[in-house]
């Protein structure tokens, strides 16, 4: 219980420290600023994985933070230097990483959230400066260098975290990257959605 509670902390802490700090860079890098977000959850997936936080505490916990966030939305009150008027992405990344530790098992979970914190993160980051580099709008806009890194980091998270042989790891990281890239879905709904559908799989 000590260890459980303890790892709550540090987890709750990384996320809430991260999104106050990102405050000081304001509005202008609120896209940035979300992907530094979805990094400060990687210290709770790993603990998820080695058994620290539990499912039972891990899901409601993401659901709660989803459920905040949403509130701001609805009040129109957003937290403007990382949530965007109109877009819900923040709130489906929580709402989708609760899922996924409530329905999957913990090794496959991890993979998924890892990518969705990682992956995900450095993908954004990556196409930000690739824009920004070029004068070109950077709100929202995808490239293949963001989808290269994308798949660069889930083939490695995937090594880590999965069965099977390398070449359904790498078929598992290319589908999510497309999962990611399509531009119907929001990524935070869709690669959750695809990943829990290749379950049986791996």
């Amino acid at each position: 219980m000590i260890e459980t509670a303890i790892g709550v902390a540090v987890a709750a802490s990384c996320i809430i420290i991260t999104i106050f700090l990102t405050r000081n860079f304001g509005p202008e890098w609120a896209w940035i600023n979300r992907k530094l977000i979805h990094f400060s959850i990687v210290p709770a997936a790993v603990m998820f994985y080695h058994g620290i936080i539990p499912r039972e505490i891990f899901s409601p916990a993401a659901a709660l933070f989803g459920v905040v966030q949403l509130a701001t939305h609805i009040k129109h009150s957003e937290l403007g230097w990382y949530q965007l008027t109109h877009n819900y992405g923040e709130v489906f990344f929580a709402f989708s990483a609760s899922a996924i530790v409530f329905f999957l098992p913990r090794g496959y979970a991890t993979a998924l959230l890892l990518v969705m914190a990682i992956s995900d993160g450095v993908t954004g980051i990556v196409r930000h400066f690739y824009f920004k580099r070029n004068g070109f709008h950077v709100k929202l806009k995808k490239h293949w260098t963001g989808s290269l890194a994308y798949l660069v980091t889930a083939i490695v998270i995937a090594f880590i975290f999965l069965d099977g042989d390398a070449i359904r790891k790498v078929i598992w990281a290319a589908v999510l990257m497309l999962a990611e890239y399509q531009p119907w879905v929001d990524d935070n709904l869709a690669v959750p959605l695809v990943g829990g559908l290749m379950f049986p799989l791996y």
